[in-house]
Formats: C-alpha cells, sequence, structure tokens
C-alpha cells in the first residue's frame, strides 16, 4: 500500500510535477537578484524622511511600498497617468523600473495558476497535493527501507540508481515538504478557505481637518525607521478628513495630515502572521539565501523523477508478470519475494503458476509489502528470500526482520520460509534465518521449516515445491530453470602470472572493453558501468551456474580486471587460467554496492590475502582524490605469489597509496595478515578514530581470523567489526 501511494501520484502526475518544480526553481532566483539590485537604505533613515524625498520628486505620489528585498517603489498620478519607479531611498529620485521582468510575469502566472487563473491554481495545488503525498510516503519507504526512523540516516546501498534516489530524496524531503504544505496554504488563502485577522483598526471618528504639514515634520512617521516600513498610503489630494495609512511588520495605523499623529493602530491576529511565514518560506522573498536553497533542492524533483521511473522500470522488468493474480484480500496463497538481482522472482512466479493450475488463487508481491492484516482468507504465505552480500537483507527488503517480529500473527496462515544464497560464502541464507527466527518469536506457526536453495538450484527448488504440496494437500513439483544474462563477448587483453613455482598458478585477466555509443547504450549492448568490487559473472563450458569473480578495475580504466586463482578441479578457474590473450569468455556485471568505499576522505583501511587484493587494487587504482588508503596484504611466498607488487609501489609514489604492510605466511618471519594486524594496533585504533572504513577481501578463514584481530584491537575503543558494520564502516568479502 505504502510503495503504491508513492508510486502513482508521481508517475500520473509526472509532467505537471516537472513543471512546477522547474518554474518555482527558476522564481527562487529572483529574490536573491532583486536583493543583490536593491539599494538599502541608511539604518536610521525614518519613513518621514523618505517619504519627504519622494514627495519633493513625485508631489502627487500616493502610495510607497517596501518590498521584503527592501526595493521601495513610489506609485503616482501625473494627471490623469499612472506612473511606478523603484525609488533610491537616499534621494528619492526614481532608479529603475518598477514593472517586473516580462519573463518573471510568465514563470509567476506559469508556476501559481499554469497560465489558467481559477482552474490554474486548482491543478497547481493537486500537484502540490500529489508531491507532498510523495514526499511523506517516500520518507516513510526509505525508512523502511533502513529498518526503522532511527536508521534514517544510516549509509544506503544498493543499484545506482536506487541510491541516488533515496540519497538525493533524504537531503530534501524536509524542504520539499514544507514547500508542498506553503503551497497548498496559499492556495487555500486564495480562495478564502481560511479564518483571517488582518489588522484593519477602525477609521478614526475625529481628525484635525488641517493639511500641508510636511511628512518630514509628522512624528508619527518620524519614529518608524524605513527597514520596518510594508506601506504608506497618502491621502486623497484636496480631502482634510482623509488620512495617511501606515502599514509595518507591527501593524497598521492612521497618521493625522495635518498635526502628524497616530490616530488609531491595530496589530495583526496569529492568522496573519502565519500567512506572512508561509509566503516567505514558500517564495524566499524576504529571505534571498533561502530562496536559492529551496530553489535548489526543487531541481532534486526532476532527478527524482528520472531516477523514480527508472526503478519503476527495473522493477517491472525483475519481477515476471503472473496472469490471473489476485487481490491480497481475496488470495489462499499470498506468495512474497525478496531479491537483489530479481532471479528469485523467477522462481516465484513459476510457483504461482503451478499453484494456480492447481485452482488455488495467488497474489505475488515483494516483501518489503508484508501486511497480514490485508490477507484475510489467505490458507498461506510463503516467502522466498534472497541473501545478499555478507548475509544481508536485499535492500528493498532491508527492515523487514524487524517488522515481522512486531507483527502479530495471521489467525488461519501459517508461514513457509525459503531462502535463496551461496552456500559457497559463509553467510549461506542468513537473511532468510533471521526472518524464520523473527517469525518464530512473534508466534508465528510455521507451515514447513526453513530450507535453502543453493545456487538457484532447479533439483532443490523441486524438491521444496514437493514438500509444500504434501503440507497443503496439493501435489506439486516445481521444475523451473532460471535464465541467465545472455553477457557480453570480452576478449582477453593481457596477463600476467604467477604461483607456478608453488603450485599454485595464478594470473591477473585483463580483458578489453568495447566502445559503447549511445545507441549500445539504450539497447542494453555490451557491460554496464561498473565498479570495482563489482563482480564478473562468467558460466563456465559444460556448465549452467555461473561462477563470480571481483572486478579489480571499473568501467572508467577502460578494461575489465580480475584475478584468479587455479583450484584443483575447479572447472571455471582452470579455463580461466589456461585462457591466451585474443581468446574470449562470455560474461555480464553483478553490481555489488555493498563492497564499494565510501566517497568520504576518512581513512581507509584495505585487507586482503590472496586473489582477494583483486577488488582491493581496484579501489587504489581509482583512489585520484588521494584520500589516505592503508592496505594490509597476506600472500604465500613473497617471489611468487606477490600480486601487483610493482602496481602498489607505482601507485605509492602517485599517492594513491599511502602504506603497505605485508605478511607472507611461507617465507619470512612466516606469519598471518592478522598477525600483522596485531603488531599494528596502535595505528589501526587510531585511524579508525578518525572514522576509517574498514574493507576485508579474500578466503573465508582468513576473513575469519582478521574479523577476531579486529574485534580484540577495536575493544579498547569499546568498538567491534559488528559495530562499525552497523555504521556502513565495515564490509567484508570473503569466500
Amino acid at each position: 500500500m505504502l510503495r503504491a501511494l508513492h508510486r502513482w501520484p508521481g508517475l500520473l502526475a509526472a509532467v505537471l510535477l516537472l513543471a512546477l518544480s522547474l518554474s518555482g526553481a527558476a522564481l527562487s532566483v529572483f529574490p536573491a537578484v532583486e536583493r543583490l539590485g536593491t539599494i538599502q537604505p541608511a539604518p536610521e533613515q525614518s519613513v518621514a524622511d523618505l517619504a519627504a524625498r519622494v514627495t519633493a520628486t513625485h508631489p502627487a505620489v500616493e502610495q510607497i511600498r517596501r518590498a521584503p528585498s527592501g526595493r521601495i517603489t513610489a506609485y503616482w498620478f501625473d494627471g490623469d497617468s499612472a506612473g511606478a519607479a523603484v525609488i533610491d531611498p537616499a534621494t528619492g529620485q526614481d532608479a529603475g523600473s518598477a514593472d517586473p521582468s516580462a519573463l518573471q510575469a510568465w514563470l509567476s502566472d506559469f508556476h501559481r495558476a499554469l497560465l489558467m487563473e481559477d482552474a490554474g491554481r486548482w491543478t497547481t495545488a493537486l500537484g502540490a497535493l500529489a508531491m507532498l503525498v510523495l514526499a511523506l510516503s517516500g520518507a516513510a519507504l526509505i525508512a523502511r527501507r533502513q529498518g526503522g526512523w532511527h536508521r534514517l540516516l544510516a549509509p544506503m546501498r544498493g543499484p545506482a540508481a536506487n541510491r541516488w534516489h533515496a540519497e538525493l530524496a533524504r537531503a530534501a524531503v524536509l524542504t520539499l515538504t514544507l514547500s508542498y504544505l506553503t503551497a497548498l496554504w496559499m492556495t487555500a488563502s486564495t480562495f478564502d478557505l481560511l479564518p483571517t485577522d488582518e489588522a484593519n483598526p477602525a477609521f478614526p471618528a475625529e481628525v484635525s481637518g488641517l493639511t500641508g504639514l510636511s511628512p518630514a515634520d509628522m512624528p508619527a512617521l518620524a519614529a518608524v525607521p524605513v527597514t520596518d516600513l510594508r506601506d504608506l498610503t497618502f491621502p486623497y489630494p484636496g480631502d482634510a478628513t482623509d488620512v495617511f495609512t501606515l502599514t509595518t511588520a507591527s501593524g497598521t495605523g492612521y497618521v493625522d495630515q495635518g498635526t502628524g499623529a497616530l490616530l488609531a493602530w491595530e496589530t495583526p491576529g496569529p492568522w496573519t502572521r502565519v500567512g506572512e511565514w508561509i509566503y516567505l518560506l514558500h517564495t524566499g522573498e524576504g529571505a534571498a539565501l533561502w530562496g536559492l536553497l529551496l530553489g535548489l533542492l526543487t531541481l532534486s524533483v526532476p532527478v527524482l523523477s528520472v531516477t523514480g521511473t527508472l526503478i519503476w522500470l527495473r522493477a517491472r522488468k525483475a519481477r515476471p508478470a503472473l496472469p490471473g493474480i489476485v487481490r491480497a484480500d481475496r488470495a489462499e496463497t499470498i506468495l512474497l519475494v525478496a531479491s537483489e538481482g530479481g532471479t528469485t522472482w523467477g522462481f516465484a512466479r513459476a510457483l504461482g503458476q503451478a499453484l494456480q493450475q492447481a485452482g488455488g488463487s495467488v497474489h505475488l508481491a515483494p516483501l518489503s509489502d508484508f501486511a497480514p492484516a490485508g490477507y484475510g482468507p489467505a490458507k498461506r504465505i510463503l516467502i522466498l528470500a534472497a541473501t545478499w552480500g555478507d548475509g544481508d537483507a536485499p535492500a528493498s527488503a532491508k527492515g523487514m526482520v524487524e517488522r515481522i517480529a512486531a507483527t502479530r500473527p495471521h489467525p488461519t496462515a501459517p508461514l513457509a520460509i525459503l531462502g535463496f544464497g551461496d552456500r559457497s560464502f559463509p553467510a549461506y541464507c542468513a537473511f532468510a534465518e533471521r526472518l524464520e527466527i523473527a517469525a518464530q518469536q512473534a508466534g508465528w506457526s510455521m507451515l514447513l521449516p526453513l530450507d535453502r536453495i543453493d545456487r538457484q538450484s532447479p533439483q532443490a527448488f523441486a524438491r521444496w515445491t514437493r514438500a509444500l504440496g504434501d503440507a497443503i494437500g496439493t501435489p506439486l513439483d516445481v521444475t523451473h530453470q532460471p535464465a541467465l544474462p545472455l553477457g557480453t563477448v570480452l576478449t582477453l587483453a593481457s596477463r600476467r602470472d604467477h604461483g607456478e613455482a608453488v603450485q599454485a598458478p595464478t594470473a591477473i585477466l585483463r580483458f578489453a572493453l568495447q566502445r559503447r555509443g549511445l545507441l549500445d547504450r539504450l539497447a542494453g549492448r555490451g557491460l554496464p558501468r561498473f565498479q570495482p568490487g563489482d563482480l564478473l559473472g562468467i558460466l563456465p563450458e559444460g556448465s549452467t551456474v555461473p561462477r563470480y569473480y571481483s572486478l579489480a578495475s571499473g568501467s572508467a580504466d577502460g578494461f575489465a580486471e580480475i584475478v584468479v586463482r587455479k583450484h584443483p578441479g575447479g572447472l571455471c578457474s582452470g579455463q580461466l587460467v589456461n585462457l591466451a590473450p585474443g581468446q574470449t569468455i562470455r560474461a555480464f556485471v553483478r553490481p555489488n554496492p555493498a563492497f564499494h568505499p565510501d566517497r568520504s576522505n576518512a581513512p581507509l583501511l584495505l585487507i586482503g590475502a590472496g586473489t582477494g587484493i583483486g577488488p582491493l587494487a581496484g579501489f587504489i587504482r581509482a583512489n585520484r582524490i588521494k584520500r589516505p588508503v592503508h592496505l594490509w596484504f597476506g600472500a604465500r611466498h613473497r617471489f611468487a605469489d606477490f600480486l601487483y607488487e610493482t602496481d602498489l609501489a607505482d601507485w605509492t609514489a602517485e599517492g594513491r597509496l599511502t602504506t603497505t604492510t605485508t605478511a607472507f605466511s611461507r617465507t619470512g618471519n612466516r606469519q598471518h595478515v592478522q598477525d600483522c594486524l596485531r603488531a599494528d594496533a596502535d595505528r589501526i585504533r587510531a585511524l579508525v578514530a578518525q572514522g576509517a572504513r574498514i574493507m576485508v577481501c579474500g578466503g573465508r578463514d582468513m576473513a575469519r581470523g582478521v574479523h577476531e584481530a579486529l574485534a580484540d584491537i577495536l575493544a579498547p575503543l569499546h568498538l567491534s567489526p559488528e559495530g562499525l558494520k552497523r555504521e556502513g564502516r565495515y564490509a567484508e568479502d570473503s569466500y
């Protein structure tokens, strides 16, 4: 519900919202320009002095106004011709035209009413309401994705479009919400839908009947500085019963034209005060810097529109259509999916089709839509949950463990959870495991015990569906073979070999990237943009399961580089290590945003061993801003498998790498990388105290040893790797 509430106002009102945001951003510039071009009065100058100077220049002056920017404008009649000019307060002389530019006038009318008067005002109000719904629902979605409002400002991860969308929305949401609320208030005020309490004092019953006193000699005007002036309206010429009407920041009053005395005064009520602040907050008039900030953040709306559309299109593409799907409040089976790359949706669709063919009604949705209160007739709730990175939830399902733990169980629908992951990773199906623990603690009845699917195995999935069919009394045997990405042909450009002398062949393989034109990008040809730490998926000959290798380069480098060690019996590693320059492979990129350095200037501590240096080398290569980077690298033999040795020396000379500490387990002092960390404990604590981020890459045993060493090192600071990970300062990629 929340996601639909956020999606449809944006899609349906996209053109209107773009028009309003762009015109609003353009209008925000004018208050600042006006402020810079306005001659400001001296602080001690009074309204009496200003009125006298203007009267000397324009004897028939009828009104003097001071805008929030400080600009002073005089209005008069010369015979039957009306006149107006911007006034220099120091001289009372004309200083420019009082008419707004044609562009400003057109933009104002367009922004307020789309050039359509009242109908346009109602339309823009609907646009503001749509944007308010978008802002509030977007903030709620971000909080849900982050795991609660208390983590609203925590680091984010996910595909670039999702991350940009959420980061930008998070930065602009308060300002945009304020802008849309004030817009709705101003519309309501325009149509007299709000109470009014303007300062309108009763006209004085008695006046002196005298005329001819110069404004310069009027005590009531002399007591008011020009900086407080809003408006001064002169009496009708020749009418001795008329008076000056003076409006300032604190109220409105009448001044006798014969004595200069204040005859009556009224201060505005709270509604007027609030209205004035609303106008300032929405337009920036009177607060030029706020106006510029408002306009700058309003420009986020077009970017949010583009990234939001990309997210929507990607989500539609990732979620296979299921014909015959029913609403959640009418379905017997609620089928929920948590997927990062989209492949889990294929399994869910195949299961949904099988249940439909067996005569059941199915509702298929992302796990983030989990809302048992709306599953009235449901007989079962099935969750297919992939684990991402180091045991993490997919970006779309972050915070779901806490939600399930806090949700009352459905009275008639038990729960079944199926985990998807890769057994070669230490946190195999860890997200699914946390979901099951949370559900059990919340009192949910489990239809089946937790089961796991390794590397998208069709056989394991078919086995689980048979067990599910037995549990619900409906024969099931669902086979689903996930479609692999078509991939791109890559040609090996060069290779550097290590480890032959110690029977551990290892190669740094560099593949050439073809230049992609705009048409190639739009058509999806070639590898998409990637960063060091992303994964290169390769399907070896004779296998249907891709293997993934961390990239040691980014697309900006012009090549795709990986580090491969030949494993005994390893199908893919054997083929890659035997690859000769000029030969080709077919590969695809899988983003791995959980293992990217942040963009700060805080120290970066890189810890790796063996081929785990691959992505770390990519991070160092990409360190063009010369951020402090410290590397701890472990290998077996200095002369056999010191990968990137010459590159590390070059990067140090260039300032991309600050320090390098090495450990070799089969030569020299025979130590592991975690031993070096313990020896450097004081330096590591000092760097972490400066806000350092730690990134670890390598084998599972190495990663475990590093984790234990860092736990001991950080304990005196009352910190831990787990705590740093929650803060987005510790990332691990182990295998």
